[in-house]
């Protein structure tokens, strides 16, 4: 088993193309990883300190209509709260195309798989609705561009940032015993802690304990945002004295710093736990739900050796022959499977931005809540499944299938012809039964529709 170009485009990508080459090697896979992020340059999505309306905004325009009650300037006060929530609204929008845009047109899939998979790693969602759009910019900050370096360094990027100290409500926690917990009815919180230890590095296990999770949130309660929601460190809020994390004290050499929190943030990244866990995670999510142990253990090797060079991480994952298994043992999840069905379509991204908003939550929200991926909304902190089982339920496919044989039709009129799709969208390998299936449509948006909705296209 080695190297497959339909292997490397389903498996590892966004799915193949008919007017993009399927890639040639694993070099140029990585080539690609470590060059310009052309897809970000298409098709741009602001950061958390330029998308508008920022959380400020919203807090005046809020603040100004709590003071224009019962006063001529109500109205107009109320109706630019509304305004700030339709630019909102706007702006998630627009998030959401730029997304699929760059899975539709890009050559480096595996840098939209590898944000992709990262974003999920480091889950994030929006408290308030009005936050919504403040997702994706969250993932633009703090992920992407962190995808070949180290792992510490996307790390620290995503603790620091605004939508994840919000997120875990790190704001709330104030040290007992610093100078602003003895004045305010306040105290830790261990959330932002504890997902850190257990989901973001160490993992389920026995790394840690309960002591090291309280140490490490009394190390991590300088962390706040200050009034315009942007990353402030307060050492005012800090927990005063040292702190010890797996044996080792943090702090306490004077007033709390930051420099306190990078440095346990940069030890629990090479840890071997940590190394173990997130290698194990990483071949989960493109190889196998069991994935062959020694592919795992290749790849905290190469985390080990590196220090968590994620691009060596990724080098190892595609240099192992276990990773290219003929057999696709994994699911798309209904994001990856609107999004590489409208690659393979080669629907334009115009289409989207065409799209009248009520026709776009027909063709892109409605369906993936129907399917159980509702946009950048997962159940919880430990982000969307990956077993096959959580996307293959009855309603699941039922809206899979609904959307193969509705949605390609109203995003190209022009559909191409099944029996040269089939081909496009599986490969040359394609499964006789597809095939057949393809040529017995009694329509073309019914067999394009077949060959969406297969068993073969659902898998990778």
């Amino acid at each position: 088993m080695g190297f497959d170009p339909v292997i490397a485009a389903v498996r590892f990508g966004m799915g193949r193309a008919p007017d993009i080459a399927d890639p040639a090697s694993a070099e140029e896979m990585l080539a690609l990883l470590a060059g310009p992020d052309r897809a970000a340059a298409d098709w741009p999505i602001p950061g958390y300190g330029a998308m508008v309306p920022s959380v400020q905004d919203y807090r005046r325009a809020n603040a100004a209509r709590r003071e224009a009650r019962g006063t001529p300037q109500a109205e107009a006060a109320t109706q630019a709260v509304q305004a700030l929530r339709r630019q909102a609204q706007d702006g998630l929008i627009a998030n959401t195309i730029a997304t699929f845009a760059r899975s539709i047109t890009t050559r480096d899939g595996l840098r939209e798989r590898l944000t992709a998979f990262w974003a999920d790693h480091f889950t994030v969602m929006a408290r308030q609705g009005i936050t919504r759009h403040l997702v994706t910019p969250f993932v633009e900050d703090a992920i992407r561009p962190h995808l070949t370096g180290r792992f510490e360094d996307m790390l620290i990027a995503v603790v620091t940032h605004p939508m994840m100290l919000a997120y875990l409500d790190q704001s709330r926690s104030i040290g007992p015993n610093s100078r602003a917990g003895t004045r305010r009815d306040r105290g830790l919180n261990e959330n932002l802690a504890r997902e850190v230890l257990e989901l973001h590095t160490l993992g389920v296990g026995d790394a840690y304990g309960q002591s090291d999770v309280t140490q490490l949130a009394e190390l991590f309660t300088g962390l706040a945002l200050n009034g315009q929601a942007e990353f402030a460190f307060r050492p005012d809020f800090a927990e005063p004295g040292a702190e010890t994390v797996l044996g080792t004290s943090y702090g306490g050499a004077g007033q709390a710093a930051l420099a306190d929190v990078t440095a346990v943030l940069r030890d629990l990244a090479v840890h071997p736990a940590t190394a173990a866990h997130v290698s194990a995670k990483i071949a989960v999510h493109f190889v196998a739900d069991d994935p062959p142990p020694a592919l795992v253990q290749a790849l905290t090797a190469t985390w080990a050796e590196t220090g968590g060079d994620l691009q060596a991480v990724i080098a190892t994952l595609l240099a192992r022959p276990e990773a290219w298994s003929p057999e696709p043992r994994k699911v798309k999840p209904p994001q990856q499977f609107i999004a590489s069905a409208l690659r393979a379509l080669a629907v334009p991204p115009a289409a989207l931005t065409a799209l009248p908003v009520r026709d776009l939550r027909a063709i892109i929200d409605r369906p993936l809540q129907d399917m159980g991926q509702p946009w950048e909304s997962p159940p919880g902190p430990n982000g969307w499944p990956e077993e096959p089982e959580a996307w293959i339920t009855p309603q699941g496919m039922a809206a899979r299938i609904t959307w193969a044989l509705s949605a390609p039709e109203a995003l190209r009129p022009d559909l191409p012809d099944p029996r040269d799709f089939v081909t496009t969208a599986l490969g040359p390998q394609a499964p006789q039964p597809v095939h057949f299936a393809a040529e017995a449509a009694e329509s073309v948006p019914e067999g394009i529709g077949v060959i969406l909705s297969s068993s073969a296209f659902q898998r990778r």
